[in-house]
């Protein structure tokens, strides 16, 4: 079975056709962003809850206990109650605050990552958009999110949300330099930042298994480093708890609260669909150069599972870094990535390189 029988273009295309046949230009650009913005928006908000759930499920069978299992079937609705809750939750105004950045901070985080979003490819021919920067596009609109913190602690008028807001920019602005620095690897691997070129590219094997050890490297630093920059556990100085009451979003209550709460489960959901893109060969499935049948096999099961199965995947290592290793003090943070991380990268670009002109990549 070919694999671009999944191929969700001509859907796509038909959706277009069936538009221009009966409005203008104009009105047919218009309804494809409002409904490609209403898909987003539907998965938004299902992937942040099933987040959260699998979280407490996770969270609760490694300390060995039930988790969430009271409302509806093994807790299921337990997240769409939390949800109702905090819609209609009071919120709480602050005095002293500033009002314009205190209200403007939670939409600029999850803007942000909507607009990461939107180049992720989810299988062969669904994606908002393809640009020929694509890995570029992502790694800049995803540093917007550490502006909407800063603004979050500073307007807060609170010595924690402050002290949270400093942890978190410093942290955000050291570990994005490993996060770039593990994605040009594979760049300079495939030759291209254009999203859908890199995943047709390991067509023949992903780049974890085709970019030698090099890519193996990159992997892994990629792995530390996103979940440090989005503020997880055991990197989560930003909101210790025990120091710090819940860090930059401390004075934040309801649903402006469910939007900093939100866009944390959905950054992870961003970098692990980008490792799982750049790395794992995202809706690419498994096949091996010259195993036709075997590779035939693999090409049953729809691209759009293959890339939600890496997906998690990625997220339950991160999620297993979480509730495995013990919060790092700030200092300690700052040591692994400047004296660590940072020179093991530069060193792996070199090498990727250097495999690349000499021809040594499988």
């Amino acid at each position: 079975m070919p694999l671009d029988i999944y191929d969700f273009s001509s859907f796509t295309q038909w959706v277009h056709q069936s538009l221009d046949a009966v409005m203008s230009p104009f009105w047919v650009i218009t309804t494809e962003m409002v409904l490609v913005g209403l898909a987003f928006l539907t998965f938004y908000a299902i992937v942040g809850l099933m987040l959260v759930l699998a979280e407490r499920r996770i969270c609760a069978f490694m300390q060995c206990r039930l988790g969430p299992n009271r409302v509806g079937p093994w807790g299921f609705f337990q997240t769409i109650a939390d949800l109702i809750k905090l819609l209609f939750k009071e919120l709480i105004y602050i005095k002293k605050a500033d009002k314009l950045l205190f209200n403007i901070a939670p939409f600029i985080v999850i803007i942000a990552s909507f607009l990461a979003l939107a180049a992720i490819p989810f299988a062969l021919g669904l994606h908002a958009v393809d640009l020929n920067i694509g890995i570029f596009y992502i790694v800049a609109v995803s540093s917007l999110g550490v502006i909407g913190i800063l603004l979050a602690g500073w307007s807060s008028n609170s010595k924690y949300s402050l002290i949270g807001a400093m942890r978190s920019g410093a942290q955000i602005v050291s570990y994005e330099l490993s996060v770039g620095l593990s994605l040009i690897t594979i760049i300079v691997l495939a030759g291209t930042m254009q999203i859908s070129e890199i995943v047709e590219l390991q067509r023949d094997g992903w780049f974890i298994f085709t970019g030698h050890i090099s890519a193996i490297i990159a992997f892994i630093i990629f792995l530390i480093a996103s979940t440090a920059e989005i503020n997880r556990g055991p990197f989560d100085l930003a909101e210790a708890e025990s120091e710090l009451t819940a860090g930059f979003h401390t004075e934040y209550s309801g649903i402006k609260f469910a939007f900093f709460f939100l866009a944390e489960y959905m950054n992870m959901f961003i970098v692990a669909s980008l490792g799982a893109t750049v790395f794992l060969g995202g809706w690419m499935p498994f096949h091996v150069y010259g195993w036709d049948g075997f590779n035939a096999i693999m090409d049953f099961l729809p691209p759009f599972f293959w890339y939600i199965g890496k997906t998690a995947f990625i997220i339950f290592i991160i999620m297993w870094f979480k509730w495995t290793f013990p919060r790092l003090r700030i200092d300690q943070l700052l040591t692994l990535e400047w004296k660590y991380l940072l020179p093991i990268n530069l060193f792996n670009v070199v090498l990727m390189a250097t495999l690349v002109l000499l021809g040594l990549h499988f």
